[in-house]
């Protein structure tokens, strides 16, 4: 599999486009009308202030006190790159808000503190305590960050949680658990070395010890050495609290027949010698980023029976603290914990084990292109685990509850687990598990329009995504000036450049072409023109030969012409049921609509093979399809003969014996809202529906282009599904993102 690539250029124009930064703030009331703004602020917001004066508990209820958390940094200790200060931490601070919400709606706001005085920094985070439900501590160095997150859990009745430190020891507490399951080991037996006394590496060990592991047992090693009773040098109290009476020097002594190894330090600091003087069933987790202390290919060079944890997500068992700090947060939030404490830690580490231990999902396994199956390579959850979400908070909550840190008991735990399930927007996990099948797929894709530079930054990102080969259609010359003036310098060396004057096939493309359109007027010299001028009917010509696996193309004409252009080539008109499928995104709901490009005026015939075109692409991407036939009318009621023909569509369909779920005539409002579909109790539509059918070609079209334009929607497509290859029309209007995602379509052969 091919590692993806991240180019300076492209990390800065992520951050620059499409608005600099990476989230806003929307708001969650209306702001229309003078009444709005009179119950939002002056005079009714007056109202809510007397309540929580009176009883500040009620905060929770008035405000979003409840469901915001602070991302706090000086920048003293930025990811691996050192004291770069409050202002070049705030992109990391920005990605770790977003990480809050994208993995566990947590609201987050990031808080740069321009100080290294750790009293201003107290105090500041101290007064800052109304605002927030939770404080996120992140990226101060050590021992700083020890006193910081000390002193403000004592000061403070809201959760404080340094994640640097306990993040990383919550899932390294995870897969220790498993680890230690199938090697048959107990966690009060066990001898552990740590290498890294810094934060994260002084947090692992005491949750350890909390959990079981006895202190005797327990070797930390810094850079001087074995951390010993009566050792004077590079030493501090909390390395001190973990000083042992033994005559272990070294790392080297202390690795002889210990059984786990726990690296936060760096690159190297273990050598295969070490490895082989452990016990049997040796534990490793080799957590230094970006290289571990010793690669597992290296580990298991020496001790095949070792089982072996990194922090990078090219090996398994990656050691991600996206695992732990949205989810103990979610769960604390949700009890208004006044902190997270060692018994809510030690209960997320049990859960994430736990789940670890279960059957994957289909659609984990479908997003990372293999089975995984609890054991030596998978004792710890991917990231992507769509079940993590209600199962992990459930279990901090409770264990909040059970420990006295909740000011609200969540009652009834089954509500809670449910209204969990519904918070996440199950289009990411959708758009991921595409990403990922197109990962494994490394398909030959061909960019059609090597002459637009938005074409060419997509081709360049797919290529560097690490999605397989791009094939750019253009001239050498012109592909390279249109790269350096995007910033791309050198991107044309990396993607392959094919035209008609470099091709060995163009002769037998022109033959191809010959015998299918000779009895339709084309003369010889037509052909010709077609197979080397037109880079439409080129590109078709590769697809067809198998020169490439899919296509994209439409960003610079519209997609009547192309179509008409792809003709040529395939069987891609109405006549061979070929339809256009546009997946329309919008708050956390994927509905298709079709058709949206071939079939202008379809009858009940057309109708039904564009729901079974459609209800494919569903399932190609993971969706149970729900199809209805949407008119002005619902169940003949207004009646209309241009409604007649979508109910006259499903009576098609119930000939036809397919095996989706349909129904219709209906208005769309029957179609998408459960309230209204209880009025038809005899529908067979088991919930809303995810794919509408429209009456003609230009509903389709303003439907689209008026979520898009009016709702935000983003929009996927149209799909082209039916067509004997993998062909993706985008619209003259996509940003090169969006033609990127046409292209992992086109890989996974969506339509």
């Amino acid at each position: 599999m091919s590692k993806t690539r991240v180019t300076p250029e492209e990390a800065l124009a992520f951050h620059l486009e499409p608005t600099p930064g990476k989230f806003e703030i929307t708001a969650t009331v209306p702001m229309t009308t003078q009444r709005d703004l009179s119950l939002a602020y002056s005079p009714g917001v007056a109202v809510p202030c007397e309540a929580i004066f009176a009883n500040p508990e009620t905060a929770y209820d008035y405000t979003n006190k409840g469901n915001l958390v602070a991302v706090i940094s000086n920048g003293t200790a930025v990811l691996g790159l050192g004291n770069l200060g409050a202002l070049a931490s705030k992109p990391v601070m920005e990605g770790k808000a977003v990480l809050f919400k994208r993995f566990a709606d947590v609201n987050s706001i990031d808080v740069e503190l321009d100080t290294e005085d750790t009293d201003a920094f107290i105090n500041a985070v101290k007064l800052m305590g109304p605002t927030f439900g939770g404080i996120n501590l992140e990226d101060i160095k050590a021992p700083e960050c020890f006193i910081i997150e000390q002193r403000l859990k004592e000061e403070m009745d809201i959760p404080v949680f340094h994640d640097d430190q306990h993040g990383t020891a919550v899932i390294c507490a995870a897969g220790l658990l498993n680890a230690l399951h199938i090697s048959g080991k107990k966690i009060e037996d066990v001898r552990i070395v740590l290498n890294g006394a810094g934060a994260a590496g002084i947090a692992c060990l005491e949750l350890l010890k909390a959990m079981g592991a006895k202190h005797q047992n327990c070797i930390m090693c810094d850079t001087k050495g074995v951390i010993y009773q009566g050792r004077a040098e590079g030493m501090n109290q909390w390395k001190s609290a973990h000083a042992v009476a033994t005559e272990l020097r070294t790392l080297e002594d202390a690795m002889k027949d210990a059984d786990v190894f726990l690296g936060v330090s760096v690159k190297g600091a273990v050598t295969q010698a070490m490895v082989e003087s452990m016990a049997e069933n040796p534990v490793i987790f080799a957590m230094a980023n970006p290289d571990p202390e010793i690669t597992p290919e290296e580990a298991h060079e020496v001790r095949p029976d070792a089982i072996v944890a990194t922090g990078r997500s090219d090996y398994p068992n990656q050691v991600n603290n996206v695992l732990g700090f949205p989810y103990l947060f979610r769960g604390a939030l949700d009890i208004n914990a006044r902190a997270i404490n060692d018994e809510m830690k030690i209960a997320c580490a049990h859960a994430l084990a736990n789940l670890a231990r279960e059957d994957v999902p289909d659609e984990v396994a479908l997003a990372y292109g293999k089975n995984l199956t609890f054991g030596r390579d998978y004792i710890i959850p991917t990231p992507f685990d769509p079940r993590l979400i209600h199962r992990v908070p459930p279990a901090v909550a409770q264990a909040g509850m059970n420990t006295g840190a909740a000011r609200r008991p969540i009652i009834d735990m089954e509500a809670y687990e449910l209204s969990l399930k519904s918070r996440m927007d199950p289009t990411a996990s959708i758009l991921r598990g595409i990403n990922a099948r197109a990962r494994a797929n490394q398909a030959r894709m061909i960019f059609a329009e090597g002459d637009d530079p938005r074409v060419l930054r997509a081709a360049v990102m797919y290529q560097r995504a690490g999605l397989g080969k791009a094939l750019v259609v253009g001239r050498e010359d012109d592909v390279k000036s249109k790269l350096e003036a995007a910033g791309l310098e050198g991107a044309h060396r990396e993607v392959e450049i094919v035209n008609a004057a470099n091709t060995n096939h163009l002769e037998t493309y022109k033959q191809f072409l010959y015998d299918r359109l000779h009895r339709r007027g084309f003369d010889a010299q037509d052909i010709h023109r077609l197979a080397a001028r037109d880079r439409h009917v080129f590109s078709a010509l590769m697809l067809q030969h198998g020169h490439g696996d899919g296509l994209v193309t439409g960003a610079t004409r519209k997609s009547a012409h192309i179509l008409d252009r792809i003709n040529h080539v395939f069987n891609a008109d109405k006549e061979h049921g070929v339809a256009g499928i546009t997946a329309v995104l919008n708050k956390g709901r994927i509905v298709f609509i079709a058709d949206t490009i071939v079939n202008e005026w379809p009858d009940e015939e057309d109708l039904a093979n564009i729901a079974e075109r459609a209800a494919t692409v569903a399932q190609n991407m993971g969706l149970e399809p729900r199809v209805a036939f949407v008119s002005f009318s619902t169940f003949g009621y207004p009646v209309s003969e241009r409604a007649e023909k979508m109910a006259k569509a499903a009576d098609v369909l119930d000939q036809r014996g397919v095996s989706f779920e349909y129904e219709g005539e209906m208005t769309v409002d029957v179609a998408l809202n459960t309230l209204a579909q209880d009025a038809y109790p005899f529908s067979r539509l088991t919930g809303p529906a995810n794919i509408l059918i429209v009456p003609a070609r230009h509903s389709a079209s303003i439907s689209v282009k008026l979520m898009q334009e009016m709702a935000g929607a983003t929009v996927i497509g149209p799909i082209l599904a039916g067509v004997d290859g993998s062909i993706q029309i985008c619209s003259t209007v996509s940003t090169a993102n969006d033609i990127l995602n046409m292209a992992v379509l086109a890989a996974c052969k969506v339509g």
